[in-house]
């Protein structure tokens, strides 16, 4: 005994119709999308002040290894905190304007 062929008849775009029926139920994502990129760039801005500090703490810290008073060490952590600071500003510029 033989069983007669079986045809299976698949639909060019099997899926196609469960994503239509899904369209109208979807959420737009507009705010999580600003929440994310506001958690990132505080994220960044909180990582850009870490390494301006330890930065500062080591230039401070060179500085009194090589004899200086602590006024000027505490002058020298302020440069090198300052030009972290200020290197990161620029770089966030350049990305900007190259982003946009």
């Amino acid at each position: 005994m033989m069983c007669s062929p079986v045809f299976i008849f698949v639909p060019a775009n099997p899926g196609e119709h469960h994503f239509r029926d899904l369209r109208p139920r979807q959420r737009p994502f507009v705010y999580w999308e600003s929440a994310v990129t506001v958690a990132v760039t505080l994220l960044a801005i909180a990582l850009v002040i870490v390494v301006a500090l330890l930065a500062a703490a080591g230039a401070g810290k060179l500085a009194r290894m090589d004899g200086a008073t602590y006024p000027t060490a505490l002058t020298r952590a302020a440069v090198a905190f300052a030009a972290v600071i200020t290197l990161a500003a620029t770089a966030a510029s350049v990305f900007a304007t190259l982003l946009t």
